[in-house]
């Protein structure tokens, strides 16, 4: 069995990921530190050089090359990975994978990321209410994909309980 952990910028997918890795003893891999390590670029720099669609040609290719590696794995997608092309649908249809979508209050990410200035879609973002607004209008948008995963578990303020509540959905 392996993971695929997807949901909005901030919702935990790195950092719940990690946690249940270790305690599945699965091994831990965030597609954009993949590509990052593999195109020698960050995230911020690809999407300025050569585009958001070429990265997420890339995020497709280094999935699609890691979904047929992996082995006893959790895997944490960019929060767009999901949207584009027919990826839930294909993710959804590998036997040996499981999505799950952390549904994160939008209250939360807005005070998650509005000090974060280092994400590309965001940093041209001045005030906390355009920063909600644009968080509100791409759940919207984002959700349909995001609620085609297998499981979809609140991700809450508590760690502890998001990834109790994950164990407890995989049992």
């Amino acid at each position: 069995m392996n993971l695929i952990l997807i949901g909005y910028m901030a919702s935990g997918k790195s950092t719940i990921g990690k946690k249940i890795s270790k305690i599945m003893d699965f091994d831990f891999i965030d597609l954009d530190d993949y590509i990052e390590k593999n195109e020698n670029l960050s995230v911020r720099e690809i999407f300025k050089t050569k585009g958001e669609i070429h990265f997420r040609k890339l995020e497709q290719s280094y999935l699609k090359k890691l979904t047929k590696i992996s082995n006893k794995t959790i895997i944490s997608l960019g929060g767009g990975t999901p949207c584009f092309y027919d990826t839930m649908t294909w993710l959804n249809n590998l036997d040996s994978f499981k999505t799950i979508y952390l549904k994160t209050n939008l209250d939360i990410l807005t005070d998650r990321l509005f000090l974060d200035k280092s994400r590309p879609l965001i940093s041209h973002l001045n005030t906390k209410e355009e920063l909600k607004d644009f968080i509100a209008k791409h759940l919207f948008e984002r959700s349909y994909y995001y609620n085609q995963a297998s499981i979809v578990i609140e991700s809450t303020t508590s760690q502890e309980e998001t990834i109790n509540n994950i164990l407890y959905k995989l049992i």
